[in-house]
Formats: C-alpha cells, sequence, structure tokens
C-alpha cells in the first residue's frame, strides 16, 4: 500500500475511529462520574429520611401516650384499678388507634396493674418487657419525685423517657409516661405517680410499613450491618450510644439506571455523536427530572397529612409563624379552630374506616370553601385555617359558609351522615405572634362550642373573662359532685288529661350554686357532658328518683338520659341496680330520650334501650318532633311514649293543631301514650284533652318542685292520683 493509500486509510478510518473512541471514552467517564454522584446523593437523602422516621417515630410514641395519660379519668381508674376501663382506653385503643404493639400499667413500686400484648410469632418471656422498660421507670420517678419539669412545653404535656433497645429479641422504641391529672385537680404525690409503658417494635410490620409507604426495597431489620455494596443501611442506637440493629435496604440509584439507558448511544459512530449527545443530554434531564419529583415527595409527605393531603400540625404552625412574621402593618389574618361536631358518634356507630372517609370528605368541601387559603389538620377532627389579607365582614362569611356546608349530610357507602362544626376565629393586624393568635382561636372555639355547638364565634376581649367563669363552673361543678351538697332534684308533676289527677313525675336536676345560686340545666348539664361528669349527675338524681318512688308507692316516675350515660356501657346495670336496691318495679320507671338516640340505628343505645324495656323499664322521646324523626320512622322504634315539644303546644289553637292530631293518632295507632309539654294556659289544656292527649305536663299545673312540696302534693291528692 502506497503512501497517499495509507493516508487516505488513516484519515477515512483511524483518524474518525480515533476520535469517536476519543469522544466516547471522555463521555463514557463523565457519565459514570455523574452517575456515582447521582447515586451517592440519592442514597445519602434515604439515610436521611430513615433517620427521620425512627425519631418521628420515638417522638409519636409519647406523643400518642399523652392523649391517654394526661387525663383524670385515667388517674382515678388506675388508682381504683378498673381493668376493663384500662383495657379499653391504655391497651386495646391504643393499639388499634395508634398501632402501639404494648402497653403495661405500672403502680407506684413498678409493678404491672395491666398488660396488653398484641399477638404476634415472637411470644416474649415474662422478664423480657422489665428488662426493657425498667431503668426507663426508674429514671422517670427519680426525675418526679425530684419534680423536674424539664421538657413540657404546649404540645408536651407531660415528662417521660424513651429509648431504643431490645424488648426481648425484637428492637424496639419504649417510652414510659406518668399517668397525670390533666386539670391539677387531683393531688398526686411527686414520685408516686402511676406509670404507662408502650412499646413499638420497630422490625416486621414496622419495616413493611416504612418500605412500602416510602418505596424501599427489601426493606428489613438486621442484628449486622450488610457488607456487601448493593444494600445501604441506617445504624439505630440506644441513649447510652450502643448500636441496637440496623435497617437495610437496597438503594434506588438513578444513576446506574441512567448507565444502563444511555451506554448504548455512546458506542454509536463518529457520525451520531451529535445524535448520541442530544440523547445523553435529554437522558440526564429525564433523570434530574425524576430525583426533583422524588425530593418534592418526600418534602410532601414531611408537611402533609397522609389521610387528607392538608398541612400537618408542623407545616401549618411553621407556615403560620412566617406569614405572620413578613405580614405588612395593614394586612389582616384571620386563623380559624374547626372542630367537628358528632364526630366521635359517627366512628362509634360505623367504625373507624367511616371515620377516615368523613374526614377526607370534611377536607374535600374545605378545600372548596376556601380555595386559597392554607388548611392544616391538627388532630383527628380538628382542623385549622389560616386567612390572609382578610376582614372581620370576609371572617364571618368564611365561618358562617363553614358551618353551612359542613352540615350539610354525607353519603358515604350508602350511609346518611349528618355532623355539624363548631369554628372559632382570631383576627390581627400586621406581624403577630402565632401562639398568641392559636390561643384565641381556642378560646373562640370553646365559646362556639359552649353556644351550642354547629356554630362560630369570632375572638373578643371580653371571652377571656368569660372562659375563666366557665373554668371555675368546671371546678365548681365537680366539688358540687364529690361532696353531693349542691346536685339536688326537683319534680314536675303530670297530671291526667281525663281525670285531671296526678298521674307522674319527671325528675330534673338543680344545682343551687353557693354563690350563684340556682344555675339553670341548660348551662350546666352541657358541661357536665363536656368534662365526663354527667353519669355522676344522673346517678344522682335517678337515686333521689328512686327514694321519692320509695315514699310514693302507687306514682311513677320519669327521669332525663343523656346520649353519654345511654351509650356507656354500665347504663342499663346501674338504673336496674338502683331499682332493685330501693325495691321499686322497673314498670314505675320512664327513662327520656332524645329523638336522635332513638334513630341511632346501631351502636350502644339501641343495645341498652332493649335491655332496659326487656327488664320492664318504660322509653319515652323527649321534645318529640323537634328532631330527625318521621311518622313512618317511629313505627319501628323500641319506645313506650312520645313527649310532644312545648314549640307545638304554643300553637295548638293554630298552625300545630294538625300536627299535634297527627301526632296523637298516630302514637294511639301505634299503642303508645302521649304527654304534652308546656302546658301554660287553660286554652291549650282543654285543646290537647279534646284532641286525646293522655297526660299534660306544664307551668299550668305546676313548676318543679322540690322534694317536700311533691311529698306533700302528692298526699293532698287523695284519690285523684291516676297510676300510668
Amino acid at each position: 500500500m502506497n503512501r497517499q493509500a495509507r493516508s487516505q486509510w488513516v484519515l477515512k478510518w483511524v483518524l474518525p475511529a480515533a476520535t469517536s473512541l476519543i469522544i466516547g471514552c471522555v463521555l463514557f467517564g463523565t457519565l459514570q462520574w455523574a452517575a456515582a454522584q447521582t447515586d451517592m446523593v440519592a442514597e445519602a437523602r434515604q439515610r436521611d429520611l430513615v433517620t427521620l422516621i425512627v425519631s418521628k417515630m420515638q417522638a409519636s410514641v409519647a406523643h400518642d401516650q399523652e392523649s391517654a395519660t394526661v387525663w383524670d379519668d385515667a388517674v382515678r381508674k388506675t388508682d381504683a384499678r378498673d381493668v376493663e376501663w384500662l383495657r379499653s382506653n391504655l391497651g386495646d385503643w391504643m393499639h388499634t388507634y395508634f398501632g402501639h404493639d404494648v402497653a403495661v400499667v405500672l403502680s407506684s413500686d413498678r409493678n404491672p396493674i395491666y398488660e396488653f400484648i398484641a399477638a404476634s410469632d415472637n411470644a416474649l418471656k415474662p422478664d423480657d418487657l422489665r428488662v426493657a422498660y425498667l431503668p426507663l421507670a426508674d429514671a422517670l420517678q427519680k426525675r418526679l419525685a425530684a419534680s423536674d419539669a424539664e421538657g413540657i412545653t404546649d404540645r408536651v404535656l407531660s415528662i417521660g423517657e424513651s429509648d431504643l433497645t431490645y424488648v426481648g429479641r425484637r428492637p424496639a422504641v419504649v417510652s414510659v409516661k406518668p399517668i397525670v391529672s390533666d386539670t391539677g385537680d387531683i393531688e398526686q404525690q411527686p414520685g408516686g405517680q402511676n406509670l404507662q409503658v408502650a412499646v413499638r417494635f420497630l422490625d416486621q410490620s414496622f419495616v413493611s410499613e416504612i418500605g412500602k409507604d416510602y418505596q424501599f426495597s427489601e426493606m428489613q431489620f438486621s442484628d449486622d450491618a450488610p457488607t456487601d455494596a448493593e444494600h445501604s443501611f441506617v445504624p439505630l442506637t440506644s441513649r447510652s450510644g450502643a448500636t441496637v440493629g440496623y435497617f437495610t435496604w437496597r438503594p434506588f440509584r438513578p444513576g446506574a439506571s441512567m448507565m444502563e439507558a444511555t451506554l448504548p448511544a455512546v458506542g454509536l459512530a463518529a457520525v451520531a455523536i451529535f445524535a448520541a449527545a442530544n440523547l445523553f443530554g435529554r437522558a440526564i434531564w429525564r433523570r434530574s427530572a425524576r430525583l426533583a419529583s422524588s425530593r418534592e415527595e418526600l418534602q410532601h409527605l414531611a408537611s402533609c397529612d397522609p389521610l387528607t393531603g392538608l398541612s400537618n400540625r408542623a407545616h401549618f404552625s411553621t407556615e403560620l409563624a412566617a406569614r405572620l412574621g413578613a405580614a405588612s402593618q395593614d394586612q389582616s389574618h384571620c386563623v380559624l379552630f374547626i372542630d367537628l361536631d358528632r364526630f366521635k358518634a359517627v366512628n362509634d356507630t360505623f367504625g373507624h374506616p367511616t371515620g377516615d372517609k368523613l374526614i377526607s370528605l370534611v377536607a374535600q368541601r374545605m378545600n372548596e370553601i376556601m380555595p386559597a387559603a392554607l388548611i392544616g389538620r391538627i388532630g383527628g377532627d380538628e382542623f385549622t385555617v389560616l386567612l390572609e389579607q382578610v376582614d372581620g365582614q370576609v371572617a364571618d362569611a368564611a365561618c358562617a359558609r363553614i358551618v353551612q356546608r359542613l352540615r350539610e349530610p354525607f353519603e358515604i357507602d350508602g350511609a346518611h351522615i349528618v355532623i355539624g362544626a363548631s369554628v372559632g376565629a382570631a383576627l390581627v393586624a400586621g406581624r403577630a405572634d402565632p401562639s398568641e393568635l392559636t390561643r384565641q382561636a381556642d378560646i373562640a372555639l370553646y365559646h362556639a362550642k359552649a353556644a351550642g355547638r354547629n356554630t362560630f364565634a369570632i375572638f373578643g376581649n371580653h371571652m377571656d373573662e368569660l372562659l375563666r367563669r366557665r373554668r371555675k363552673l368546671e371546678h365548681d361543678l365537680r366539688l358540687a359532685l364529690e361532696t353531693r351538697s349542691q346536685i339536688e332534684a326537683f319534680y314536675q308533676p303530670v297530671y291526667s288529661a281525663e281525670h285531671k289527677g296526678l298521674s307522674s313525675m319527671e325528675a330534673l336536676a338543680r344545682w343551687k350554686h353557693p354563690e350563684e345560686g340556682l344555675i339553670a340545666p341548660d348551662i350546666f348539664i352541657p358541661i357536665a357532658e363536656e368534662i365526663g361528669l354527667i353519669q355522676e349527675v344522673g346517678a344522682i338524681v335517678l337515686e333521689d328518683a328512686c327514694g321519692v318512688m320509695a315514699d310514693l308507692p302507687s306514682i311513677s316516675m320519669a327521669i332525663n338520659a343523656s346520649a353519654l350515660e345511654l351509650c356507656s356501657d354500665g347504663y342499663p346495670l346501674r338504673v336496674l341496680s338502683r331499682l332493685a336496691k330501693w325495691n321499686i318495679d322497673p314498670k314505675r320507671l320512664e327513662i327520656e330520650i332524645t329523638e336522635s338516640l332513638a334513630l341511632g340505628g346501631e351502636g350502644h343505645s339501641d343495645r341498652n334501650i332493649a335491655i332496659l324495656r326487656n327488664a320492664g323499664v318504660r322509653i319515652a322521646i323527649d321534645d318529640f318532633g323537634t328532631g330527625y324523626s318521621s311518622f313512618s320512622r317511629v313505627q319501628n322504634l323500641m319506645i313506650d311514649r312520645i313527649k310532644i315539644d312545648k314549640s307545638f303546644i304554643d300553637a295548638v289553637q293554630g298552625e300545630s293543631r294538625p300536627l299535634i292530631e297527627a301526632m296523637i293518632n298516630m302514637a294511639r295507632a301505634k299503642g303508645l301514650k302521649t304527654t304534652a309539654e308546656g302546658v301554660e294556659t287553660d286554652e291549650q289544656s282543654d285543646a290537647l284533652v279534646a284532641l286525646g292527649c293522655d297526660s299534660l305536663q306544664g307551668f299550668l299545673i305546676s313548676r318543679p318542685l322540690a322534694r317536700t312540696a311533691i311529698i306533700d302534693l302528692y298526699n293532698g291528692s287523695g284519690k285523684r292520683i291516676i297510676t300510668a
């Protein structure tokens, strides 16, 4: 081959091949370096995420405990060794709602009062738990004895001790919290408090949940760190610095995927270098976009409530502080606190899955109502909203719209669910302290609930004083029930419409406050329900009513039962045991309930009504016609009497007459008795007698009387007494 031919061969083949090879090597080397760096960054972020998840889990377990350990009832029930209550509130419920695997209640000498251990293939030995929690319990009791309050904030309500350790052969978060009073009304000796232990195992289901929720491949717990390069890991260390174990997984390596996708392009001939580079750039952009999307998704998971997609508590608080801090003097902001009414009843009646669906639908409605607002979910049925650049008129309209929309029915799996909402709002202009603004919104919410719920309130300076008075009433009511010295039963006579004689009585609760005087039932009964003392009020009235029936052997008695009383497991036993104590025939007692309880269709109320009726106790619907009942639905109710509401009686000679006549005819056809409430004039009495009403009750006949007065009335009525 001559020189010219060799030069041509070099120019045509060698030089292009060499050029292509050099460019290909540079591209390959650059690609490999970029892929390695990308994989390192991605793997580091995954390790940081796993570390954050474990840290948040440890804090979450302690926070979850406070929902049941900072509670007056928990202190009382633990001191009383009420194992059934402990099982329901500190065992099964903590496992079902928060996923705790073990719950132990310890006495002050660190002996178990109650233990709950979730079913598992890995059975625990008797001493496994004690070895794990005793050091923490000992440390906590020393802190309690020293009255150490370090770490208590607005969010952390009590001190505690927690650590990562082994329980038997299983790694776990172990947290110990004291069972303390939420009101401070119960005296507890420092260091003598009962303790609650919560355990959340970090292997098996917890690891699977992390892998599933955050898409970690081959996620598992290991005693030893992996030695191969294919797996990444994060060590789990206890407070002492000892390594408990490792979380290992196969990391997502976007760089390696990028290499596999683009490597064929690098081997193309020199004529395809431009196309290969172009494809390479496109591939890099696609991989970078995926990384950015993954990062955004992780940020979203860290800042949003997983059930509703709304901001979680931490993100809402951060955003609120930032926006209030950056506000100008002419900018007004409004914070809303929203609490769903009757949500617990939905959970109890239909189950937690339906409750979760309801929460999601509520979030959708609030997004529709306030598309531009920052909305957060801060608890089970509690929401917060930040409205920016709004005045009082706009805030009023927003609150009214929320109350209106959340009052509208929800359709879930064929069920017709009606709840409602109470809203508290606080307005501020310019920069403001977010803690103070949320405190004001919380106070306003409290006043909305006190006003009867299903309404809203805007914070005003007067509310602090009203709240102080309300809290004093709560304290005084607790004291009154403890001493049983101020709550009395008054009795309103019920007369037979036909014979004009005393046929029965209704027992009513009255509170004679030593300073405030007579406090109306519509004030203190809702307070008793909210602070969990309504059953004590009902017990006082029932006991006194039984005593009156024992003194007046031919008279029957009606008492009122709230939803909380009637839905409690032990209500039928309490009623029947009191009747047995006084040797009273159950047929002489009538329990008045609301229409919503009578029409509930499911839950404890139906079961308790059936138990009481089977024993002979009669059931009546109070204030009939003011709820959601219809004549067709009443046909299937387990009741004996309807009490027609005063609002109908007031217009008995006018527009209400056909309605009352229909009610009486329907009741007569069903075999039910009827009582007219609120009869105040002779004209009303005559009209009701003409319509066939069985019994009359109201100020025309008599106001509620004290026990001695009602006995005198009974003894003076002689043969005119008609038994119902």
